[in-house]
């Protein structure tokens, strides 16, 4: 099975609670479930929870979730209590800031890590403004050649040939339990982005390179923004 999981942890930091944020009256993690319900190779989508009140809403829209420990230090680990028990081939990670992310991109990720040389797919955008390289709410992803990623960084940088990383991750499920077996590495706690945990153990991160213009949502501007994107 190829099982798209959107990790929903309640307590965010830089704003409170954002996944049940509504936009255009609708909870942002009920958005990014319906947009990756829509994902043609996905054999099932799961919402991973980890508070009543995320659960409740959820199930207004009649949408269930798989609870999980709230001792979880990245979306990945999450993901990955999530589909303990299931036949999963591919998991791929959605996570639940992403309400404009394409169905097509999230097929796209499946098809990447599909290829023999993948371990990790996740995907950058060539849309990536000169302001965002200096915002440290944007994470920017610097890749090599044959389109692996070599570093992701929030910092603002001023190396060339940058890209705006997209907040999805395609996993082999083998690939994803060594991922989740591996204690979080110094980077990663440091940098606070999970992908330092991959690529300090060796674990290649393939890059989907795309225009995408859809953007997480981490400030009350980035929410304010997308409400006025759903009300034109």
């Amino acid at each position: 099975m190829k099982i798209g999981v959107i990790p929903a942890r309640l307590h965010s930091t830089r704003l409170p609670e954002k996944i049940l944020l509504p936009i255009a009256g609708v909870p942002m993690i009920v958005r990014v479930y319906q947009q990756a319900v829509k994902a043609k190779l996905l054999n099932k989508v799961i919402v991973a929870i980890d508070d009543k009140k995320t659960e409740t809403v959820l199930n207004r829209y009649g949408i269930s979730g798989i609870m999980t420990g709230k001792h979880h230090l990245s979306g990945t680990d999450r993901a990955a209590e999530a589909v303990r028990n299931e036949d999963a081939k591919i998991i791929v990670n959605i996570q639940g800031d992403e309400p404009e992310i394409e169905p097509e991109l999230i097929d796209e990720i499946v098809d990447l890590c599909e290829e023999k040389n993948t371990e990790i797919a996740t995907a950058a955008s060539t849309d990536l403004r000169s302001d965002e390289i200096l915002d440290r709410d944007v994470v920017k992803v610097k890749i090599n050649k044959k389109n692996f990623a070599t570093s992701f960084f929030r910092r603002p940088v001023s190396e060339k040939e940058l890209f705006r990383h997209i907040g999805i991750y395609g996993f082999k499920k083998n690939i994803l339990d060594t991922f989740t077996s591996l204690p979080p590495s110094e980077n990663e706690v440091k940098q606070k982005l999970e992908q330092h945990r991959a690529l300090d153990n060796g674990i290649n991160i393939r890059i989907l390179v795309t225009d995408y213009r859809g953007h997480g949502v981490d400030t009350m501007m980035d929410l304010k923004r997308m409400e006025r994107k759903y009300a034109s």
